[in-house]
């Protein structure tokens, strides 16, 4: 039977799927979903025989995404799938050849918050490994944000974000060490959001 794009890929991020087409990723083994929901993000890691691990703070969502696993890939764990926070996640230093954090850390309630959650995230990422975060960003809609305090925002769409901008992210880069091997990319959504995309290697 032959699979259409939605059966192959699910509902994955767009810039997810632009790192898989050009090959980043193909020596990786080991991938973390930070904040996997029920897993739209894994389906194609699932389907081609990756050790796919996930972590949600929903009870809910990380049901969902044993589900899914046993359904795509029934030699991946169920175990691997854990009600957990991206600040304190449970695995060993090291341990993971790619970290996705889609639309995670703009959850963050104040600096020291998504300090954690990035360096939480590092950690288990070993020399060579990839990060993928995308997140919400003032970049392109920098007079239209509301501050709230803490590094939270109002945005035009009405919600309620942590807000990144360029020279942070670049910040963070050079602390953490790390090669930028994509530039970073915004994109604005009729001035109501703008979602960045922010690719780091582990060095």
């Amino acid at each position: 039977m032959q699979l259409n794009l939605q059966q192959l890929y699910g509902n994955i991020d767009i810039y997810l799927f632009d790192q898989l087409l050009k090959g980043t990723y193909d020596n990786c083994k080991k991938v973390l979903d930070a904040g996997c929901g029920g897993g739209r993000n894994l389906v194609y890691f699932l389907r081609n025989g990756y050790e796919v691990y996930g972590i949600d703070p929903n009870p809910d969502a990380v049901s969902a995404v044993k589900q899914l696993s046993e359904t795509l890939s029934p030699a991946n764990s169920e175990e691997n799938f854990v009600i957990a926070s991206a600040e304190n996640l449970p695995f060993d230093d090291n341990y993971f050849d790619l970290v996705i954090s889609n639309a995670v850390l703009h959850f963050a309630r104040n600096p020291g918050h998504f300090d954690n959650m990035i360096r939480s995230m590092w950690r288990v990422l070993h020399p060579g490994g990839y990060l993928f975060a995308r997140l919400a960003s003032d970049i392109g809609i920098e007079t239209l944000v509301q501050p709230l305090g803490n590094g939270r925002y109002l945005l035009p769409d009405g919600s309620e974000r942590f807000l990144v901008n360029e020279q942070l992210l670049l910040q963070y880069t050079e602390r953490l060490k790390a090669r930028l091997h994509e530039p970073i990319k915004t994109t604005n959504v009729q001035n109501l959001r703008c979602m960045t995309t922010w690719c780091l290697q582990k060095i």
